[in-house]
């Protein structure tokens, strides 16, 4: 009956950040929130409190000892996020064994309801190779208590399954957060390795085309430098060599640098999954980019991409963010077609500068057209299109 380790998070805009602590008032208010729905089930005992029979003095101490049990179980559930030794969430954990105990025995069967709390807090604050011994215990302890207490045996069948199976659930929730976690950090090692190998694979590559062109305008400095003044027309045919091997090596250091920084959509598309889901943004890509596009085109359109994506993070406030591209036949012939939507709040003309001018002028460089304003039903949509040859 509660949500752990960040799975009742939000993000920043309200949605759900599984494996994640909230790192703002608003997304703790949130989990909060989520935990706190569940106490519903405890009107029960209150109602048991205020209209039972009980005296006035059980009343007070009955209601003391709720207070206190919601409490500490609020607080339990609320730091699972948190790395904690084993030993400071058991005994938390067997206080509000014995608190629930206490209380059943003490003002009735309503009361029994207490241990599916209970239950479910040990699963969830509990590594699972503790918690799948503490959940049965606390199970048993329930229907050891409810046959304790007159009638508690009519309330036993409708709690055994909540309690077993709520505490199980809370189990595999925990291992989804951490299983969740260590994914997180597996991604962004590998990230950082592919960063690695792209700087010592730009080395080599640099190596290998500056290597033999800056050796062979050495040498032929060196003559040149030793032709002079008695040769001077045989330095000069150095020098030249040297002018056209410094041009090529130039070339083709700009050929290789061009090739690296040229933004592909494959790559865009997995920048921009990860741009949103770390932004809080549920991301909705395609699960296969086009292929087969122009270089021109693909590069226009990864960048489009990005620009977008970056103001839906940045800017819009957004929710959702669905990214489409797709292959169209007109009757003018066939275009691919990139859109960008969210449904944030960003709606309304664009404004002037803030990246859109620059996309423009890229795409009718190679024939297309962009259009950016508010969405069919609300938020922001950039939409670009680029006409492909008869033989693309």
């Amino acid at each position: 009956m509660t949500e752990t380790g960040g799975t009742g998070q939000a993000g920043p805009q309200g949605g759900p950040r599984i494996g994640l602590r909230p790192e703002t008032r608003r997304q703790q208010a949130v989990k909060a929130l989520w935990i706190s729905l569940w106490l519903l089930y405890l009107s029960a005992p209150v109602t048991d409190l205020v209209s039972g029979g009980h005296s006035l003095g059980a009343r007070l101490l009955g209601g003391l000892g709720l207070a206190a049990f919601v409490v500490s179980y609020l607080v339990l559930v609320f730091r699972t996020a948190r790395q904690t030794g084993v030993r400071r969430v058991l005994i938390p954990v067997a206080a509000l064994s014995v608190t629930a105990t206490v209380l059943s025995l003490a003002l009735g069967r309503e009361w029994l309801v207490l241990f599916v709390f209970v239950s479910i807090s040990s699963g969830a604050a509990l590594p699972g190779e503790i918690s799948r011994f503490t959940v049965p215990a606390v199970t048993a302890l329930l229907a050891l208590t409810a046959f304790a207490v007159p009638g508690g045996d009519e309330y036993l069948a409708g709690l055994l399954i909540p309690a077993l199976m709520g505490g199980f659930a809370m189990v595999g929730i925990r291992a989804m957060i951490r299983t969740t976690m260590e994914l997180r950090e597996a991604r962004a090692t590998v990230a950082q390795l592919a960063a690695n190998e792209e700087r010592l694979r730009m080395a080599r590559d640099l190596h290998d085309l500056l290597g033999h062109s800056l050796s062979l305008i050495t040498l032929k400095s060196e003559l040149a430098g030793r032709m002079l003044p008695g040769q001077p027309d045989a330095a000069a045919q150095q020098v030249a060599d040297i002018e056209r091997v410094s041009r090529q090596a130039l070339v083709d250091v700009r050929e290789a640098v061009s090739g690296y920084r040229r933004p592909t959509l494959p790559g865009e598309l997995a920048g921009a999954r990860t741009a949103l889901t770390a932004a809080g943004v549920l991301a909705d890509l395609p699960a296969e980019p086009v292929e087969g596009l122009p270089d021109e085109v693909e590069s226009v359109l990864a960048w489009a991409l990005r620009e977008a994506v970056t103001n839906v993070v940045r800017h819009s406030g957004a929710q959702r963010c669905t990214v489409r591209v797709e292959l169209l036949q007109t009757l003018a012939g066939k275009l691919v077609e990139l859109s960008v939507a969210d449904d944030g709040g960003g709606g309304g003309e664009p404004v002037p500068g803030n990246g859109l001018t620059g996309l423009t002028e890229r795409l009718e460089a190679v024939g297309g057209t962009l259009s950016a304003g508010p969405g069919a039903k609300k938020g922001f949509r950039l939409l670009a299109r680029v006409p492909l040859g008869s033989g693309s």
